[in-house]
């Protein structure tokens, strides 16, 4: 007859622990909306300028919320003349992962990147994204585009050797 109330009682506390994990009102850092911000998939990876004539050049590495900004540095504006407007990211810390993630503006339909810097987000990056598979490999090519000062920035997507 014991062994009847002590199994009793440990199915009583397995529900009560249960319920716990039911009832709780977990934090999901998102609000509780369950909408978690984060970069999309086909952005994860490391960027790397395409043009290697390009007047500046960096890299991007981004992850499921994060992006990592190294390179477009100040010394690579252009002097007599330069703009500093058209240098990439140029207001954001460089070399340290940065909050972030993508997201559609309803009123134009513009995929844009959000990051957060100094504990504040920056204004919206509107970005292009696109693929293609050059006829001399025929391996996947992806490419990322943005406009800075009037500028078009184009980065290209490092491939993972899979040999």
């Amino acid at each position: 007859m014991k062994k009847i109330y002590t199994v009793k009682t440990c199915l009583f506390f397995i529900f009560l622990f249960s319920l716990l994990f039911v009832t709780c009102d977990w934090d999901t850092g998102d609000g509780g909306t369950g909408n978690y911000k984060r970069f999309d998939w086909d952005l994860h990876g490391t960027w790397k300028t395409n043009d290697p004539g390009s007047t500046y050049k960096g890299t991007l590495v981004i992850t499921y919320n994060s992006i990592t900004i190294t390179g477009y540095g100040e010394t690579q504006t252009p002097v007599p003349g330069g703009n500093d407007i058209q240098r990439p990211f140029r207001n954001l810390t460089k070399g340290i992962a940065l909050e972030g993630y993508t997201e559609e503006q309803e009123e134009t339909g513009q995929k844009v990147i959000l990051i957060k810097d100094a504990g504040t987000w920056q204004e919206a990056i509107p970005y292009t994204y696109w693929y293609s598979y050059p006829p001399s490999d025929f391996k996947k090519a992806e490419f990322l585009r943005f406009t800075f000062g009037g500028r078009q920035e184009t980065l290209q997507k490092e491939t993972q050797n899979s040999d």
